[in-house]
């Protein structure tokens, strides 16, 4: 019992001094290559998808998670984001012109 109340004790200072609990400590954060990697894997695309292959993915995406179809608004945010995020990461055209 004693070294439950030492644990309970240590967790505690640890949210109070540093702001996050001991378990939230061990977590590791996601990376951006992890985010690309969900985002691609949302939208079903490939690593090499191209543009027009990505803004494909998200309508038919859309046309089953958007909240006037039956989806929710944390779903199209969701796939929003995940659009995004892929579009991002291509390479601009050099000539300064928006693809």
């Amino acid at each position: 019992m004693k070294y439950l109340l030492i644990i309970v004790v240590a967790c505690v200072f640890c949210r109070w001094a540093i702001g996050k609990w001991p378990w939230e400590l061990l977590r590791s954060t996601p990376t951006r290559s992890q985010a690309r990697f969900r985002a691609r894997k949302l939208l079903g695309v490939e690593a090499g998808a191209g543009r027009e292959e990505i803004i494909a993915a998200h309508r038919r995406l859309t046309t089953l998670v958007h909240p006037d179809k039956g989806g929710t608004n944390a779903a199209m945010q969701e796939a929003n984001a995940a659009r995004d995020l892929l579009l991002d990461e291509l390479p601009h055209p050099q000539d300064g012109t928006l693809p």
